[in-house]
């Protein structure tokens, strides 16, 4: 795989599924327009029939209605443009476009009559994000040079990828597809009721054919609904966000219009919420005291759906220690047989079910439906059958079912990818200083070797490498190295002890794992000890940054990618620094200082690369900054690698150009050094 090969790397998104109808959206990187175009797909449910169901510039979210007529999904009508709702007649015709709203929409939920649909959509500020101002024309708002400042109160005022918060809040709104008519916006407040009025914000927008049902700082997510349709079921910040908080609960917003109900109040977070025949609510959730929020597994939970009475108290059905939900793989599914959750292990995201009447259940007694030695990204049911979005080490994901206990694959989306040579993984396991067993994999090049070797540390730090389909790894195996994924120490997927392990202990155990498992890999014979590099991006490249200048005799070079350099400006510039870094290192200042690689930079010879993108506001690009200014005046061989207008997620989702530069850099730094 070579850098320009990110176009063959089609990824599909989470199927929908209702009776023979299965759809998907795909999306391919697209070097010449900078983009992500796809469309929908409808997949035969007997396997090798895949044809177009859409063709937008991009088309994607598929939702069937429950009478099985209609499909809603979203389109971004050209590169950059905003996501929009529309709907398609399942035996085909032309889609509808039901909203235009300035900052686009999210994904759309049917209510039971299929005739409605709920959505969360970012309402704009009235001057700002291209929203005129009183009586002037739509499109006339004043250009960001010319807005008014900001004023910002709240902790939680800007994120990652997203931008400013208090001014664009995120509400839920409904659309009637029977009377839906593109309409421009307009300010209307009078059918929503307030619980609290410290907690408006913004006003309330509506189009001429989408309802706006909440106003305020509660960031309703994750919409569902009742199953009368009387409600939709959200999960929102605590006590509707009046004040910052990091915790999420499980409130009922009444269709018809009128003031959010509580539902629950959680133990830590309520998210991906799912009504259930019996009159209970399941959701994904994790429980913690105060800022002690990072490194807790996800599990799975219900509380009964009471509308006019005292919030139920959710009760957790699986093992807090052992089980930990992906969040990012969808909300739990409802079959005969029990809930269908995604869950992390060891590298794999598998699809596990938990079944009916659980209580604290032990992962081994989860059945496994799907994604061993895999990442199940999205998935859906109908009755008993299954449908998941898989990735693979060869595959960035293809859609496989699961029906009669047996899988089989449905899509060879990846066929042209694979064309190229990929290198399959080769799990390693090592021992740590202190006895502890690690675990990671090597990703070889062809040829006897002795290969040079790249170690490569993952970001979070509760995050993995898997068993997916990692791109970065593919490309450097194929430029010549022998790529080393270690999961130390704090780690997702290998039990809530082991990711917590390096709370307040980064650069211990998490360091001795590491390395512990670099040595695993170097004992073979087909690799080069003597001829190392290390690099990572987040907290991996804080890993870079620590490894060079505690043990940098072991390194060539080092590659450090939107890292934490500084906690103790971390805690200040980062959009999360005001509660990780003390979640991770407390509050005394000679901790934030001791646990900052660049406290440690003077000890740095080695070349160094430091590479940052300017919008990066989750590790600021003054953490970058700071640590290149260091090492040059230290006499360091270093470099700093800025990409314009790309945030933290530039090697995942950054613009395919970016994506592909940063390939050809990374290739050019190590062609240098090793």
């Amino acid at each position: 795989m070579r850098p320009e090969d990110i176009e063959l790397a089609a990824a599909p998104g989470a199927p929908a599924l209702r009776g023979d109808l299965l759809l998907v959206g795909l999306a391919t990187p697209d070097l010449s327009t900078n983009s992500y175009p796809g469309g929908l797909y409808r997949v035969g449910l007997a396997g090798g029939a895949v044809r177009e169901f859409t063709r937008g510039h991009r088309d994607w979210a598929p939702a069937i209605s429950p009478d099985g007529s209609q499909v809603a999904f979203l389109r971004s009508a050209k590169a950059g443009s905003p996501a929009q709702l529309h709907v398609i007649p399942v035996d085909g015709g032309e889609a509808r476009q039901l909203t235009d709203l300035p900052l686009g929409v999210g994904a759309p939920v049917w209510a039971p009559d299929s005739r409605r649909i709920a959505f969360v959509a970012r309402v704009p500020e009235p001057g700002r994000y291209g929203v005129a101002v009183g009586d002037q024309p739509p499109g006339t708002a004043p250009d960001a040079a010319a807005e008014a400042p900001r004023v910002i109160t709240r902790l939680e005022y800007r994120f990652d990828d997203i931008g400013f918060l208090g001014d664009r809040p995120l509400q839920l709104f409904t659309v009637d597809i029977n009377t839906a008519d593109i309409g421009a916006v307009s300010i209307n407040t009078a059918d929503f009721g307030a619980a609290d009025t410290d907690a408006v914000g913004a006003g309330a927008a509506n189009t001429a054919n989408a309802r706006q049902l909440t106003e305020g700082y509660g960031t309703p997510e994750h919409p569902t609904w009742t199953p009368d349709g009387a409600h939709v079921l959200v999960r929102a910040r605590r006590d509707w966000g009046v004040v910052d908080t990091l915790n999420t609960d499980l409130y009922a917003i009444p269709a018809d219009g009128g003031a959010p109900v509580l539902v629950a109040r959680s133990a830590g977070t309520v998210e991906h919420p799912v009504a259930l025949a019996d009159g209970t609510v399941a959701f994904l959730g994790d429980d913690f005291p105060d800022t002690h929020c990072v490194a807790r597994n996800v599990g799975l939970w219900t509380v009964p759906l009471v509308l006019d009475g005292a919030p139920g108290r959710p009760h957790r059905l699986t093992d807090p220690e052992t089980v930990d939900a992906e969040i990012a793989a969808g909300r739990p599914v409802v079959t005969d047989s029990g809930l269908l959750v995604a869950v992390r292990n060891r590298g794999a995201v598998e699809l596990r079910r938990v079944p009916l009447g659980a209580d604290g259940a032990a992962l081994a007694e989860l059945p496994l439906v799907a994604g061993e030695q895999a990442a199940v990204k999205g998935f859906a049911a109908d009755g008993d059958r299954i449908v998941c979005t898989v990735s693979t080490w060869d595959a960035p994901g293809e859609v496989v079912l699961v029906e009669d206990e047996t899988t089989r694959r449905l899509t060879d989306f990846s066929a042209r990818l694979r064309a190229r040579g990929l290198r399959q993984p080769i799990e390693v396991k090592g021992v740590a200083p202190d006895g502890y067993a690690t675990h990671g994999w090597v990703v070889l090049p062809e040829g006897e070797g002795p290969h040079p070797v790249l170690l490569s540390v993952h970001g979070g730090p509760f995050m993995y490498h898997g068993w997916g389909f990692y791109d970065e790894a593919q490309v450097y195996a194929a430029a010549g190295y022998a790529v080393v994924l270690p999961n130390p120490r704090g780690s997702a997927g290998y039990g809530e002890a082991h990711g917590r392990s390096i709370i307040g202990a980064m650069g211990t155990v998490d360091v001795d794992d590491v390395l512990s498992v670099l040595d695993a890999a170097l004992e073979r014979p087909d690799v080069d000890p003597a001829d190392v590099g290390v690099m990572g991006g987040s907290y991996g490249g804080w890993m870079a940054g620590w490894l060079a200048a505690h043990h940098g005799h072991r390194f060539r070079a080092a590659w450090s990618e939107r890292a934490v350099n500084s906690w103790e400006s971390f805690v200040g510039t980062s959009d999360i620094g005001w509660w990780f870094a003390e979640a991770y290192c407390g509050t005394d200042p000679a901790q934030l200082l001791a646990r900052s690689p660049l406290t440690h930079a003077h000890r740095i010879t080695l070349p160094f690369a430091v590479v940052h993108s300017e919008h990066d506001w989750r590790c600021p690009v003054e953490q970058a900054q700071r640590m290149y200014v260091a090492l040059r005046r230290n006499g360091v061989d270093a470099e700093l690698i800025l990409f314009p207008g790309e945030g933290h997620e530039l090697t995942r989702s950054g613009k395919p150009r970016h994506r592909e530069q940063r390939f050809r850099e990374v290739l050019r730094w190590w062609s240098r050094h090793l």
